[in-house]
Parts: structure tokens; sequence; C-alpha cells
């Protein structure tokens, strides 16, 4: 990924806060010859490895987990806010006429090596996490012994598990940061009015931020 130095995002920490936050990533993977991506939610450890590990699982039908090997390095992509930006959402545009439209995001790249974890104790290790971290927001989280046992024991044979050792992260934070203060402040204040709060008040941030 192109990451000009006033777009990178270097803090170790502040990347797997992303990842935290937005558990749905792309896994990429290369085999024989070919490039598969699939989009899977992932629980972040970041007590283990150097750098943190990637959880998820798959569907056993899903060719992804034969088709990888121990230690093959993958890529995973988790994407936060993202927006268009109308150059007339500029002040500088009304007085130069020298901007043009672009579109603005946040990303994460998660470089790592998978290994298969076709193994029931673990699979259901997995899933049960996934399950707390995202029901724990719900009134009443569902939890899987909600279910019949018989069902849940079909449904764990039938996926298999994926973990991912994070061995590099690029982060890229597209807000705009070669823009004045006021272009910055301006374009997020339009994206908030829109109702696009994630990327108007991340723009909002960026632009306190180069004016300190």
């Amino acid at each position: 990924m192109y990451v000009p130095p006033h777009f990178a995002v270097p803090d170790h920490n502040t990347l797997l806060d992303l990842i935290g936050r937005h558990p749905l990533g792309i896994l990429v993977t290369h085999s024989k010859g070919t490039l598969d991506a699939n989009h899977i939610p992932f629980e972040l450890d970041r007590s283990k490895g150097d750098k943190g590990v990637l959880n998820c699982h798959v569907a056993r039908k899903n060719p992804v987990w034969e088709e990888v090997a121990n230690g093959d390095e993958v890529l995973v992509i988790f994407r936060a806010a993202d927006a268009y930006i109308s150059p007339n959402w500029y002040p500088s545009k009304h007085e130069f006429h020298k901007q043009v439209p672009t579109w603005n995001y946040l990303v994460v790249h998660a470089h790592g090596r998978i290994t298969v974890r076709d193994d029931e104790r673990y699979v259901r290790r997995n899933v049960a996490k996934l399950t707390h971290m995202h029901e724990a927001s719900q009134p009443a989280p569902w939890k899987m012994s909600d279910a019949p046992k018989d069902f849940i024991d079909t449904m764990v044979k039938g996926i298999v598990a994926l973990e991912i050792e994070i061995t590099g992260l690029v982060g890229k934070s597209k807000l705009s940061q070669n823009k004045e203060v006021r272009d910055i402040q301006n374009a997020g204040e339009m994206l908030n009015a829109r109702g696009v709060n994630g990327m108007g008040e991340a723009m909002l941030a960026a632009a306190a931020a180069k004016s300190r």
C-alpha cells in the first residue's frame, strides 16, 4: 500500500485499536497462482505473539483453509470510515480554484503467518470468544448454551478455525492532512452535516491536530 508520510499511522496500538473497533477483515491469500479474498470477522488477541494474533473461523466447505499451508504469509485488510470529499467543501477552492475531488479513508493492513486449526476445542473457544465480544452490548447477550447442544455440535463440526500471527502492520489515515486546516475543518463539518459522522469526526480531529 502506498502511504505518503502525511497519511502514515506509525503507532502500533492505534492500529490495533482500529482493528478492535472494526473487526470485519478481508483475508487475502495466494494459492496455485491465484489470489483469493474472504470477508471474515476477526477476534484480536493482543497478548499473543510479538504484535498480536488474529483469530477467525470459516465454513468447512470454504476451500481457503485447504489451499493455504501453515506458515504461509497472508494479508488481512481492515477498513474503518471512508467518504467522498467534494472540492467545493474546501474554502480555499473558492479563492484559488485549485482543488480536485478525492476519497478519504482509514485502513489497516495486517501482514501475518497463518495456521489452520482444525481442532474442535480450539474452534469452540474461538466461536465463544467472538460471540462474547459481539454480544456484549446486547441487553440479553446470546451464548452458545442458549441453543441445543446437538445443534451447536453440528455447527462446530462444520467450521475450521484460522490463526494469524501478525508480523507487520501498515496504517493509512487519509484525512486531507495535506490541505489547509480550514479546508480539513470545513470538509469534516460538511460530512457531519450529511450524517457521515465517522469520517467527519476523524477529519475534525485531524484539523485540530494540525492546528496545534
